[in-house]
């Protein structure tokens, strides 16, 4: 997985998967990785995140698909690894076309916005110790996906605590990093009310 350029802000991004795989046919996990690059952990974290966020969050058992990629990311790079093995039954897992080229042309509507907003900030927050900290709470985050699919869309906030962080890891916007904590804290709320 080898993608050309690391991409650097939500626009590239979406351009990126926009092109993954073929047209008219299913797109599987391993095609959207290659276009977006395997290195940028900020990226693999954005990329479930935007998904999820998406009406792709709708579909039964994806969010808890999605949680278990975070799960294997996170914890990846939490041992140290530099580049990232997911499973074969995971990367070549599918979703329709049409279904994924909408949820991308919903996507690109606020990029422009969001992008000029991304700048380099409180880069500490994305760097060192702070690095294992991001990828601990996307473990939380992980964890509360699957309980979440009882609520209908419930993951759409996982998507959006998801987004936060993996913008602010990949733009080195620790603005962004901290603005996750509004939909993580949602997130634990939400989970909690499942087991009281």
């Amino acid at each position: 997985m080898t993608g050309e350029e690391e991409p650097q802000d939500l626009k590239t991004l979406l351009e990126h998967l926009a092109e993954a795989g073929e047209p008219g046919k299913p797109i599987n996990i391993e095609c959207i990785l290659e276009a977006t690059g395997q290195r940028s952990f900020g990226a693999l974290l954005l990329v479930p995140g935007l998904l999820v966020f998406s009406p792709l969050s709708g579909i039964p058992g994806l969010p808890t698909f999605f949680a278990i990629m975070v799960g294997l990311i996170a914890t990846q790079l939490l041992i140290g690894r530099k580049h990232f093995w997911l499973p074969r039954w995971l990367l070549k897992r599918c979703a329709s076309r049409s279904k994924y080229d909408r949820a991308i042309a919903f996507l690109k509507r606020p990029a422009r916005t969001i992008d000029r907003l991304l700048r380099h900030r409180l880069t500490f927050l994305t760097d060192g110790a702070f690095v294992y900290i991001n990828a601990l709470l996307c473990l939380l985050i992980a964890a509360t996906m699957p309980p979440l699919e009882l609520i209908p869309f419930g993951n759409s906030v996982a998507g959006a605590a998801l987004s936060f962080l993996g913008l602010g890891m990949m733009a080195r916007d620790g603005a962004w990093v901290i603005a996750a904590l509004l939909p993580l804290g949602l997130l634990v709320y939400l989970a909690s009310r499942l087991w009281m």
